[in-house]
């Protein structure tokens, strides 16, 4: 039995309890699809990507487990323990061994638990509710070389100094587009896609500047430095 293999949720891990991994599905999310049919057109028009790219539903995350207990009433109070940790607590961090680096928000929305007697054992059954993308742990820009994929990651510079006009060009190598938190040590102007946006001293975030899918070339204009803050989403 592998006790490693699980995740952690709601202060607690699934190894703490010797819960062994069965099954683990995490299927891709729902596209939400806005498509409309105009008389006598073959086919429809789709305007699911009218924004530039696709818009998902929330997925599902399921898990089957397994615990050894040959005490009956021991298995029980199991059974009650495991209802009352992940059916009380909200929406939070779901931290699963299988994507190393990154975690789910999520809030569990079923918890089946079947006793087999026979066998001494209880055979856990779990649904989770969890945002599209999975998020990394680790901000984009940062330096550490030991957890860096080739296939995953883009090494670059986030943080600038600006003395009068600055063009740069951030990469997002995720899955969708991100808002990211900007701080500077004085107010500025950003240029990028012929949108002009004000950025003020200290730290802002702004839902109208998102960081595409990609490249995103930008002019900077003003004097101090300036910090993109953003984490990589990945479905």
């Amino acid at each position: 039995m592998n006790f490693d293999e699980g995740f952690t949720f709601a202060g607690h891990s699934t190894k703490e309890y010797s819960m062994n991994l069965r099954e683990r599905t995490a299927p891709t999310p729902e596209e939400k699809v806005i498509a409309e049919e105009v008389p006598f057109m073959q086919g429809s028009y789709d305007f699911s990507m009218i924004l530039g790219e696709r818009i998902f539903k929330n997925r599902t995350l399921s898990y089957k487990f397994e615990t050894y207990q040959r005490d009956y009433q021991i298995r029980k109070v199991d059974e009650d323990f495991f209802k009352n940790w992940l059916m009380t607590a909200g929406w939070g961090k779901l931290v699963d061994t299988h994507d190393v680096g990154y975690y789910w928000w999520g809030k569990c929305t079923s918890v089946d638990v079947d006793d087999d007697h026979p066998f001494g054992r209880l055979l856990i059954t779990l649904e989770f509710e969890a945002y599209p993308f999975m998020k990394g742990e680790l901000e984009e820009g940062n330096d550490l070389w030991d957890p860096f994929n080739f296939l995953l990651d883009y090494a670059q510079l986030v943080a600038f100094e600006v003395s009068g006009s600055l063009s740069i060009n951030l990469m997002n190598i995720g899955s969708v587009g991100v808002v990211p938190t900007i701080t500077a040590s004085a107010a500025m102007e950003i240029v990028k896609g012929g949108t002009t946006y004000q950025v003020p001293s200290g730290q802002s975030k702004d839902e109208s500047f998102r960081l595409e899918i990609g490249e995103n070339p930008m002019v900077i204009q003003g004097m101090g430095t300036i910090k993109f803050s953003f984490y990589k989403e990945l479905i």
